[in-house]
């Protein structure tokens, strides 16, 4: 990805010549030569970096007063002051009020560089920095060798070289945000920025603001929208079916056009963003309420990728398990506990209608509420999951009640029905497991009248 740069200086010569050395390093340049000019290129598109002279002919305001104006838009946004006339006094006021760094003029094309880089980089990390914050103990990966797992991997792995829109479906807590994250790693644009809106989050009034922007009754931009943050990256329309309608057209346009207007803005800004959005809703049942737009779904839905519930994966539930565990131990302090095979097998044979992040949740209170250390195991008494419905006492009272054969009848039925269960309905891995032959099985699975309507053969 080129970075883009803004040079704001009232003399030609010294623009030409800080243009041509970015340039030739690869970076795209946009000039100014006073504080309109770098307001209107600004209103255009914000830049990744701004080249700011402090003293501006015959503009009207200098450049402290645009780095001022420029960081209340953006505080993110680095800018390097140039000055031929500076003083130290300067030269701290600037970097007070949020200047990368200062540049006394007459500088080389290598000290330009070396800055120009380093102020890029820095503003990397700190967006690297927040990403990592607000994805704490969240894995950055797909956990598992399960069949599912295995088939959702290729299909990322096909559909991240490819500029193509993506709509990533599936129930709530399966993971559709990690899956968007991995296709924009492992895409041209890795490192450009990604952004996510949560349209369930953000009040329909505010919509088209966070989107898009806004101007002030001069012009000036007040705001810059997430559109614009993701300019030269991806941007992730979370839970896109709570979308307001009027937003649904604006968005379809942008789609269409790569560009957009600004909250009370006459001018276009050009952007060049992969658009990813995700739904735990069926949209065609959306569309056919008149909810959701069926030309924007069209648009959005180039690429279809369902990310399978954790009941289709059970048998990842155990490395899920055993991971979060280390993770969560790494970044709260907690002791990463092992699980014994019995704790494990509960936690594969449970219902899971929270999938991915129910189970992390679950393995964060065990890790909270079990004690001890990391040499202590976590056995099943220590998870918080109610198996017996109405309480196992009245389990024990039912199963006391009833004659030798009919009493282990009933074990058998629901042991191997949670075996199989356990094992996703693969009938060959529990017959492994419980140390029967696949034909005795199916013949004691048929006698005792469960169902394996679900295996997997």
């Amino acid at each position: 990805m080129a970075f883009e740069i803004l040079v704001v200086d009232d003399e030609t010569d010294i623009r030409e010549l800080v243009g041509g050395i970015l340039e030739d390093e690869g970076y795209k340049v946009r000039t100014a030569a006073d504080a309109k000019q770098s307001m209107d290129a600004v209103r255009e598109r914000a830049p990744n970096l701004v080249l700011l002279d402090v003293w501006l002919k015959g503009s009207e305001f200098d450049g402290l007063e645009i780095l001022s104006m420029l960081k209340e838009l953006d505080p993110n946004m680095p800018i390097i002051i140039m000055s031929g006339h500076g003083t130290v006094e300067t030269a701290v006021t600037a970097i007070r009020n949020g200047a990368y760094d200062y540049l006394e003029k007459p500088f080389n094309s290598d000290k330009l560089l070396v800055l120009v880089q380093r102020a890029l980089e820095a503003a990397q990390l700190r967006r690297e920095n927040t990403r990592l914050k607000s994805q704490t103990a969240i894995s950055d990966q797909l956990i598992g060798d399960s069949q599912a797992t295995q088939q959702l991997r290729a299909a990322i792995a096909k559909v991240s070289p490819a500029n193509s829109r993506v709509l990533i479906s599936g129930p709530p807590g399966v993971g559709k945000e990690l899956v968007a994250r991995m296709i924009h790693a492992n895409s041209s644009r890795n490192d450009g920025p990604f952004v996510v809106v949560n349209a369930a989050t953000i009040a329909p009034e505010r919509m088209e603001m966070e989107l898009f922007g806004e101007e002030d009754q001069t012009g000036r931009p007040r705001k810059i929208g997430l559109f614009e943050q993701a300019h030269n990256g991806t941007l992730l329309l979370d839970e896109v079916a709570d979308m307001p309608a009027g937003t649904q057209s604006k968005i379809l346009r942008v789609l269409i056009d790569q560009r957009f207007k600004r909250e009370n803005g006459n001018s276009d800004v050009k952007v060049d963003v992969r658009v990813i959005s995700s739904t735990a809703r069926n949209l065609q049942d959306e569309i056919s309420v008149g909810r959701f737009r069926e030309d924007l779904y069209y648009r959005l839905s180039v690429v279809p990728i369902n990310v399978p519930s954790l009941e289709s994966r059970r048998e990842d539930i155990a490395d899920l398990a055993v991971f979060f565990a280390k993770r969560i131990g790494e970044s709260s302090g907690l002791p990463a506990r092992s699980f014994s095979e019995e704790a494990l097998a509960v936690l594969q044979s449970s219902e899971w209608p929270g999938n991915v992040r129910q189970l992390r949740n679950v393995v964060e209170r065990i890790l909270i509420l079990a004690g001890g250390d990391s040499s202590q195991q976590i056995m099943p008494d220590h998870l918080p999951i109610d198996r017996s419905g109405d309480g196992s006492n009245t389990a024990s009272m039912d199963t006391i009640s009833l004659p030798l054969r009919e009493a282990r009848e009933k074990f058998e039925r629901e042991y191997l029905t949670l075996q199989i269960t356990r094992f996703g309905g693969n009938i060959s891995r529990t017959a492994a497991f419980i140390g029967m032959e696949r034909s005795a099985l199916h013949r004691k699975l048929k006698a005792l009248g469960v169902d394996t309507s679900s295996e997997k053969l």
